[in-house]
């Protein structure tokens, strides 16, 4: 039996041409849905203070820049509480093409033809009544902000409704930040070209006029709903229970409660809340600095090929970098680059190399991956203080933050322009010193301040490092082996009706009590479980339940049989420091499993070559509600085979 179960080995798994061809179609998605995201985040500000209103009065003008400026910051606050709406609609959409497609479609469809419309200037509505124009643009910008949202949630809601494990999520996910890169910083190097060269055609001026911004629009709409098409028609949402178990909706009221009760997720808030606001607004002042501080709007796609660049360097470099230095000092290098680039910037003036350097080191930054990562081991971090993971709240939070940064940098970005007198047919000339020295107040001091106080919030607040967090999953899990917590949801109530509950070998291998398993990690709970030292690296349900949660580290999950008992399956000793590296999970957290199902395969070579111990643990919490448990199992088993049997009480 020994033999044959070494036979069996590990095979990573590879994706299929099929699953290329999706993961291809799934990155052009977000080609255009970045591209459109950049434009009416950054760009169609831009618009508003400089062509929106051409023939209007200046005054009414100004005060019509004023009004719309507010009520997109207004109105984008307000999606913070309209987005998990919108996710239920999405969530309970049927239709024989899935849940997901039909709102790609028909959300860039909408939102683009409405975006043309809004860079029309709602057709000059404003020069008739000023006052209409406002309720009608509300009123547009509303609609065409729902159905882009819709677009954003279905979009990312694709990813484990196209692929079923997380090897194959992770390549979608990183194809699709990828072409959302170059659809963002592209944005960048396209926008001065194509608005100059369209106006001139219509009015002979190389100018960036009305007629070239429209033309902006409809080239952004066109190619969003291009991008949606291949998602639509280059993927295939699969039925699976993975899918069907996934039943549980993120609240607003959700979010902020797991907020407050982690002060490690509100520190990393308030950290990334302070870099985003600054980065975001500085990416949309930098097409005033070009144009109206240097005088060379032809240079601005400069800004774009730099960030597109570094971005590309930055990304993949992060992971190399983070097996050797702590993420708290790669995001306090990111930080310190970007305050350094805020100092070049207001001593460079005009001179575009000083400048050039400044765009390089402002684009050097960790801070989003860090973001993720630290708010992801702030999971078992609120667990363990709270006894509540709040995973909703990471997949909520960062996104929300982002859209209240974009919100304010809106704000900011149309109070620059006005303020300055960068609006209208203004060119660099029209420029005092006075204009220009509220321009680099407002544009560069005052993001300045926010990454500093980032990197002093991440310094001095943010505790959750990569030791600490390895801290915190020891002593969860022997808080759970002890019983002082529990798996399944707090309201659940223990009666005195037995169940019992067969517990089949999640892995092949050597049987070992827990007694004989010697790192502390079994002290005290001899008879609440039983180890096996592998033979291979594949682990399966050991019977038919429902997966609870997974630590970050993907190690050690929780899971609880039909009949309620709870269990905890823990991956090899030491191996919360390996990070996730070399564990591959085959199912997502609240999924329903059968026995035998195959949950995670595991690189036990890389695991012994770290030092560490590959045996798995399984063991049961809430050792009191255990009544009996069978210790006569054999000295080998394979996978599937009855290793214990448990009477507790359900």
């Amino acid at each position: 039996m020994e033999q044959n179960i070494d036979q069996q080995p590990v095979t990573k798994k590879k994706l299929s041409w099929h699953q290329v061809n999706e993961g291809v179609a799934f990155a052009l998605g977000n080609l255009g849905h970045s591209a459109f995201y950049g434009a009416l985040s950054t760009y169609f500000i831009v618009y508003v203070t400089s062509g929106m209103f051409s023939g209007v009065a200046p005054a009414i003008a100004n005060r019509l820049i004023g009004l719309i400026t507010g009520l997109v910051v207004v109105i984008r606050l307000a999606e913070v509480v309209i987005d998990p709406i919108l996710g239920n609609i999405v969530d309970n959409t049927e239709t024989r093409w899935g849940k997901f497609k039909p709102w790609q479609v028909v959300g860039s469809i909408v939102s683009s033809i409405l975006l043309v419309i809004i860079f029309t200037g709602i057709f000059g509505l404003a020069k008739v009544n000023w006052i209409l124009f406002a309720i009608v643009f509300v009123i547009l910008f509303v609609v065409l902000d729902i159905f882009y949202s819709l677009t954003d949630v279905s979009y990312w809601g694709m990813v484990p409704a196209i692929s079923e494990d997380s090897h194959s999520r992770g390549i979608f996910t990183a194809l699709g930040s990828f072409t959302g890169t170059i659809g963002w910083n592209g944005l960048t190097m396209i926008v001065v070209p194509i608005t100059t060269y369209f106006t001139f055609v219509a009015t002979g001026k190389h100018t960036q006029g009305p007629q070239g911004w429209l033309a902006f629009a409809i080239i952004v709409g066109v190619v969003a709903v291009l991008s949606s098409l291949c998602v639509a028609f280059g993927t295939t949402e699969k039925h699976n229970a993975i899918r069907e178990a996934a039943k549980q909706k993120t609240t607003i009221k959700g979010v902020f409660v797991g907020i407050l009760k982690n002060d490690q997720i509100l520190w990393v808030s308030l950290g990334y809340l302070f870099y985003s606001l600054a980065y975001v607004t500085t990416n949309g002042v930098l097409f005033y600095l070009f144009k109206f501080v240097i005088g060379k709007p032809g240079e601005f796609w400069i800004a774009g090929a730099v960030a597109t660049v570094i971005g590309f360097v930055t990304s993949p470099l992060y992971p190399i970098l983070n097996r050797f230095i702590p993420r708290k000092v790669l995001f306090a290098i990111g930080q310190c680059s970007m305050i350094l680039a805020y100092v070049i910037f207001i001593v460079a003036q005009t001179n575009l190399t000083l400048l050039v350097v400044g765009l390089v080191l402002f684009n050097i930054n960790f801070a989003q991956l860090v973001t993720v990562l630290s708010m992801t081991d702030a999971i078992e971090y609120g667990q363990l203080k709270n006894g509540n993971r709040n995973e909703a709240v990471v997949l909520a939070v960062r996104p929300m933050l982002d859209k209240i940064t974009g919100a304010f940098s809106n704000g900011i970005v149309g109070a620059i322009a006005l303020i300055a007198g960068m609006t209208g047919s203004a060119t660099a000339a029209d420029m005092t010193a006075h204009d220009i020295h509220i321009f680099e107040t407002l544009a560069f001091y005052l993001p300045l301040a926010c990454a500093i106080l980032s990197l002093l919030v991440f310094l001095f607040k943010v505790t959750i490092t990569e030791k600490k967090h390895a801290e915190i999953v020891e002593e969860l899990q022997q808080k759970l082996a002890d019983g002082d917590a529990t798996v399944v949801a707090e309201d659940s109530q223990v009666t005195d009706v037995t169940a019992t509950t067969k517990v089949l070998a999640p892995v092949s291998g050597q049987m070992l009590a827990l007694s004989d398993v010697d790192d502390g990690y079994s002290h005290g709970l001899p008879g609440v479980g039983f180890a096996i030292r592998p033979s291979d690296g594949r682990l399966y349900a050991p019977f038919d339940g429902t997966v609870r949660f997974t630590f970050s580290t993907k190690h050690t999950l929780g899971i609880v049989s039909e009949d309620g008992l709870e269990t905890i399956i823990h991956v090899g000793l030491g191996t919360v420091n390996l990070r996730g590296e070399g564990f591959t999970t085959y199912y997502q957290d609240g999924q329903i499993v059968h026995a035998g199902d195959l949950l995670m395969t595991f690189d036990r070579d890389l695991i012994k070559q770290s030092g560490y111990d590959d045996v798995v643990v399984t063991f049961f919490t809430q050792p009191g509600r255990i009544t009996d448990q069978t210790t006569d199992w054999p000295e080998t088993i394979q996978h599937g085979q009855a290793a214990t049997t448990v009477t507790f009480k359900a």
